[in-house]
């Protein structure tokens, strides 16, 4: 048995009004020009043509072919807006002439100027958003204008004034409008924040007293050269940068740099890096310090392990970074000439940005000490 394929009628992205007539001329199978012509027969003898025509535009969906926007060719709010401003001056020259089908009209496309600016034009991708709102604007001074030029006609109809009023109104309404939704949508958008920060406190708070000091706990006593301490560490600061994402401000700065230079490093050595920072740290305008830093400390996570202090102090005089490990140690007179890393890394980069930099024993003879030092005149 031969199953049947379900036609599903939709409209198009690129179309004249709306893609109504598109879309059933190919549910069909039909020229489009066919659709439109009984469209726009119905309309004249029944007014059923528009009636079926937005029906169909609110129940037809847009077709699924990875376009958000719609793109539309006839200028439907220019339209409306010539046909509003040609109308106005005609609905305050007829005033007690009887009926007046000027303000009508002057009313209808005014109101469907707005109306297609801020709805529909704003969401075409042939439009822009500034043009929308300027047609907008637009449209709402004329219905102000012709409103008012009613009012101060001499002795207008009761039918006339209600119309003049309602013109000035509807104008008011719509620019006012889009302020109290943007107002409101930022006071939402306040509030929610201040929920998710609320609860992400709560949140940092439980997990601080549970799980990050069982991460903690682990390191201390799996020992910092562990494998596990490495994988109890690595989790921490995940679950930290995830806790504290866009609580600490953003920027380039020293201490910035190192600290997410030690992160790296402790996922690839078993190696626990302390970062501690005394003074404001600057940026990094040369970029020699950090360079002989990060290299001090993979220099000590890949041969010591283990423990590694790094000591950041900063002043408006200069700059002095301290990389101490708790290893053997290091005599530079025995290492290889082909061993390039600490003379040229380190010590020859330091003294061509115009600084120094000094290894030797840490304190009591225990592990070796990096010492940068960089003035503030030539950073």
């Amino acid at each position: 048995m031969t199953a049947v394929t379900e036609r599903r009628m939709t409209r198009p992205h690129r179309v004249v009004l709306s893609g109504v007539s598109a879309a059933l001329a190919d549910h069909l199978s039909v020229r489009v020009g066919w659709v439109r012509f009984w469209f726009v027969l119905l309309t004249l003898l029944s007014g059923s043509g528009a009636l079926l025509y937005l029906w169909l535009w609110a129940l037809t969906p847009v077709r699924q072919d990875g376009t958000d926007h719609m793109q539309r060719r006839v200028p439907v709010t220019v339209i409306a807006l010539s046909v509003a401003v040609v109308s106005a001056p005609f609905a305050a020259a007829n005033i007690g002439r009887g009926l007046n089908p000027f303000i009508v009209s002057t009313l209808f496309f005014g109101v469907l100027a707005i109306v297609w600016a801020s709805v529909v034009d704003v969401r075409d991708e042939r439009r822009t958003p500034q043009r929308a709102a300027v047609l907008s604007w637009v449209a709402e001074g004329v219905l102000v204008l012709a409103g008012v030029a009613v009012l101060l006609q001499p002795e207008p109809k009761l039918i006339d004034g209600i119309a003049a009023v309602v013109m000035i109104v509807v104008a008011a309404i719509a620019f006012v409008v889009p302020y109290a939704v943007h107002a409101w949508a930022e006071r939402m958008g306040a509030r929610a924040a201040q929920v998710r920060e609320v609860q992400r406190a709560e949140i940092a708070a439980h997990l601080h007293d549970s799980v990050l000091q069982t991460l903690a706990l682990i390191q201390n006593r799996a020992g910092a050269s562990s494998e596990v301490a490495r994988l109890a560490r690595a989790q921490e600061r995940e679950l930290r940068d995830w806790l504290f994402a866009g609580t600490t401000p953003a920027g380039s700065d020293l201490a910035s740099e190192l600290r997410d230079t030690a992160a790296a490093i402790e996922l690839d050595y078993p190696a626990r890096v302390e970062i501690v920072v005394v003074g404001e740290p600057p940026s990094v305008a040369n970029a020699a310090v950090l360079a002989a830093a990060r290299e001090a400390m993979v220099n000590a996570a890949r041969h010591v392990g283990g423990e590694i202090s790094v000591y950041l102090e900063a002043s408006p005089a200069a700059v002095d970074v301290f990389v101490r490990d708790r290893g053997p140690g290091v005599d530079l007179a025995s290492l290889p000439d082909d061993r390039l890393g600490i003379r040229e890394s380190i010590i020859g980069r330091m003294t061509r940005a115009g600084g120094t930099a000094t290894v030797q024993p840490g304190a009591g003879g225990v592990g070796t000490e990096v010492h940068l030092h960089l003035e503030a005149a030539n950073d």
